[in-house]
């Protein structure tokens, strides 16, 4: 169960997981609210052919979702990463992963702002290193939108608009 901040009309929290018919749902699960995920991972039932299943085997991790597809008798794993503001899940992968075969994809919101992705932004993070690095020994390369646009706009005039949500392919 993914448990949130959130709250509704009556101030009660809201607990569980947005769903619809047309969207599969995969998340971690827990039933200690402290350790409770907090990354989902929605495919289009549209792609259902494709046969996702929701792999705990490979990384047991709260902030990671690391779901699999076949294709042409292959399997190959899509991986959903939630960063927390001290980027735990990037310190957990450059600590735990050793080699993770046939990955397509790994995406997020990162939370990194960095000129590397957006050329606006006049500073380098040392978090954009930990993560290139990651993706690099795992055989990913940073996917470049043709149009770039802001991923994250800001709530005033005095902040730049962002690019912050990034996907690594194979």
């Amino acid at each position: 169960m993914f448990y949130s901040e959130l709250k509704s009309k009556d101030s009660k929290e809201l607990v569980g997981v947005s769903s619809h018919p047309n969207w599969l749902v995969f998340t971690n699960k827990s039933s200690n609210i402290h350790d409770c995920p907090r990354v989902i991972t929605y495919v289009n039932i549209k792609l259902s052919l494709l046969q996702f299943f929701f792999c705990r085997d490979i990384l047991s991790y709260r902030d990671i979702s690391i779901v699999s597809l076949f294709i042409n008798n292959n399997i190959f794993l899509l991986i959903n990463i939630y960063p927390d503001s001290l980027q735990s899940t990037l310190k957990y992968l450059k600590n735990t992963v050793v080699d993770i075969p046939n990955i397509l994809a790994i995406a997020s919101d990162f939370n990194i702002r960095d000129s590397f992705w957006n050329p606006l932004f006049p500073y380098h993070s040392l978090y954009s290193n930990l993560l290139i690095g990651i993706t690099d020994s795992l055989s990913l390369g940073l996917l470049y939108p043709t149009n770039t646009v802001p991923t994250r706009y800001s709530d005033n005039d005095q902040s730049l608009n962002l690019v912050i949500d990034l996907m690594f392919l194979r």
